[in-house]
């Protein structure tokens, strides 16, 4: 949530901007447009100009921002903050938008998460004779900050703890994130500091891009991709000042601190649409390539097991005898799967635990416990803190995320990267499969370490899963029925789903797209269920999916989820199933059948959960929604 972008540069000699400097609303503007995915309500950008700052903020998309600008157009400028703002604090308004101007129209600040203790300081300065047009936080952190600001006039010297080239704004922003609590990204330029934006960072992200004569902030790499991809990662509670030719970053004490150089390995047009009518469409037919890239060298041609980020020493991993899963919306339902897995491979019981519920329901958590984080962005607040707060009671902490230099990695104890690329619709779908891919590799490593599984027994597992992005292609090769059956059913207000075992974190999952999508009633229910409850909703023509198990497997669950198909269609339900090649025994009991690859049953949750994402996809698009952004939905949710 919250798109934040900040652009610092020189104009060339001869004033033609070409592949160097750029004029800092076209940066702005452009780092907007690909943070829209973050999800958002109100727009604005401010820049250093002629003495002054000049702003633009309007509510809703930012096709509104770009009317106001062409209608009243801003001046040149080297040096800019944008942002997009999702409302916590004050409705999305035009006055609630960011950035906030304050210090007689000089000061411009825009910020990502939650003040805290907004409130007592607000009411102390109101009692400095202060007064607040908005209804947001964000506003009383720039008015602190110009306060603070402003009494630095007389003492402040641009070497002033460590602020270097941002001076006393540098020294303001450090004083002022000691006194803010909360999670929080600020980002500030002042107009008698026309070349420089300084930016704090506690509990929100926040990278640094590095040009030549340029230098750019943003809430991630998509704000700056366009221009560079080389990127530093901050710290826990940092200040970073920049300007054309230099970054510098300090704690909040003004203490030199260091960032984390790192090569972004993609590249702007990995994050356009490439003729597909949406970015979840993209998504949902890049999977093949997701599931391999996540698979891709982790493994030696004896089928070992061979995860270069797992930092954590074999031996401790040999003594873990409890393992919490934490995540949340959909990263939770890939832990569902994981838990199957992983108990049945590696004998370790293994909890999956809504982040959010987790610290605050007093946990049992030891040096015995290991806590896996699933979070495509590494920037979710509420895993993030449920992280925090394991590794304070001395659990080992593996993070397994899509996103490189974010906190949740840089706080745990190991990492398993997907490399899933960009997801910019909001409604995850390769990263999910990349999650499920990953939680497998992590189940079959520790089935190694502690000889659970013999080696043959381990590559045989791999092997089933490097057949699987083949196996995912064919779905998506043989994708149109599904499709058209969702076009069909768009004036549908409800739809049920069942799966059971590995099926019913799959059905969750089915429904959760739905609702996300398409806005429609949908909930799904492990099958075994259906009697104690969930069948009195079952009345004439009512929509029920089912993800049937393989017949080859666990055939006695294959037996009863059929039956469960034979009551709900006894009761006038329109059954939809998704089975596997061959299961020919389903096709007397379904309206539509749709067939997967046949695959280890263990695996399957990486082939049945396509058909949903398809269905999801195609009945929203009918219904005339945006399928990248849903509305009231952001991709990250950086606040708890």
């Amino acid at each position: 949530m919250c798109g934040i972008v900040g652009y610092a540069g020189t104009a060339p000699a001869n004033g033609i901007v070409s592949a160097g400097p750029h004029q800092a609303l076209d940066v702005l503007m452009e780092g907007l447009r690909r943070l829209e995915y973050r999800g958002y309500d109100s727009a604005g950008v401010a820049v250093v100009a002629n003495g002054g700052i000049a702003m633009a903020k309007k509510s809703g998309k930012l096709v509104n921002l770009i009317t106001e600008l062409a209608a009243n157009p801003l001046p040149d400028s080297m040096t800019g903050i944008g942002h997009t703002r999702w409302a916590t604090h004050g409705g999305p308004t035009d006055k609630n938008a960011h950035p906030h101007v304050v210090d007689g129209g000089k000061l411009a600040v825009i910020h990502n998460g939650i003040i805290e203790n907004y409130a007592p300081l607000k009411a102390d300065l109101l009692k400095q004779g202060y007064t607040f047009v908005s209804e947001t936080d964000t506003e009383v952190a720039a008015v602190l900050l110009g306060d603070i600001y402003r009494s630095l006039a007389d003492v402040a010297t641009p070497a002033a703890n460590g602020s270097g080239e941002g001076g006393r704004l540098t020294e303001a922003m450090q004083l002022a994130a000691q006194r803010l609590e909360g999670a929080f990204t600020l980002l500030a330029t002042h107009a008698e500091q026309p070349g420089v934006v300084v930016a704090a960072r506690r509990n929100s992200p926040l990278v640094v891009g590095l040009g030549d004569g340029e230098n750019f902030l943003g809430s991630d790499v998509s704000g700056f991709i366009d221009y560079t991809r080389r990127a530093v990662e901050l710290g826990q509670d940092q200040v970073v000042t920049i300007a054309a030719n230099t970054v510098d970053i300090t704690d909040f004490y003004g203490a030199p601190a260091q960032g984390k150089e790192y090569l972004v390995d993609w590249d702007a047009a990995a994050a356009e649409k490439d003729g597909y009518p949406s970015f979840m469409e993209k998504e949902i037919n890049e999977q093949p390539e997701a599931v391999a890239a996540t698979l891709l060298g982790r493994s030696d041609i004896d089928g070992k097991l061979i995860l270069d980020e797992m930092r954590i020493d074999a031996d401790v991993l040999k003594t873990i005898n409890k393992i919490i899963v934490l995540a949340c919306g959909t990263s939770a339902y890939a832990g569902q799967v994981a838990k199957y897995a992983i108990e049945h491979w590696c004998r370790i019981p293994t909890e999956v635990e809504l982040s959010h519920e987790f610290r605050y329901r007093d946990p049992i958590v030891d040096d015995k416990t290991l806590i896996v984080s699933l979070s495509q962005s590494g920037e979710t607040m509420d895993t993030l803190m449920a992280v925090r707060y394991a590794r304070e009671q001395g659990a080992k902490t593996i993070a397994i995320c899509n996103t490189n230099g974010s906190t949740i990695p840089r706080e745990s104890d190991a990492v398993l990267y997907t490399h899933a690329g960009p997801e910019i619709a909001v409604a995850s779908t390769k990263a999910f499969l990349a999650q499920i891919t990953a939680a497998y590799l992590l189940g079959l490593y520790l089935a190694q370490l502690r000889g659970n599984l013999f080696q043959g027994q381990i590559k045989d597992i791999l092997a089933d899963l490097g057949k699987m992005p083949a196996k995912i292609a064919t779905i998506l090769d043989n994708s149109e029925q599904i499709k058209e059956l969702a076009r069909s059913m768009a004036d549908t207000r409800s739809v049920l789903f069942l799966g059971r075992h590995v099926g019913y974190p799959v059905a969750m999952e089915g429904a959760l797209k739905l609702k996300e999508l398409a806005y429609i009633h949908a909930e799904g229910f492990a099958a075994g269920e259906l009697k104690h409850g969930p069948i009195a909703l079952i009345e004439e023509g009512q929509p029920v999916i089912v993800v049937v198990p393989s017949p080859r497997g666990r055939d006695s669950l294959h037996s009863k989820v059929v039956s469960n198909i034979q009551e709900v269609r006894a009761r006038g339900a329109m059954t939809i199933v998704i089975a596997e090649e061959g299961d020919e025994s389903v096709r007397e009991y379904a309206e539509h059948v749709f067939y997967i690859p046949e695959t280890t049953p263990l695996l399957a949750p990486l082939l049945t959960t396509v058909p949903l994402q398809l269905f999801a996809c195609a009945l929203a698009t009918a219904k005339g929604f945006d399928v990248d952004q849903p509305r009231n939905l952001a991709k990250s949710v950086t606040v708890e």
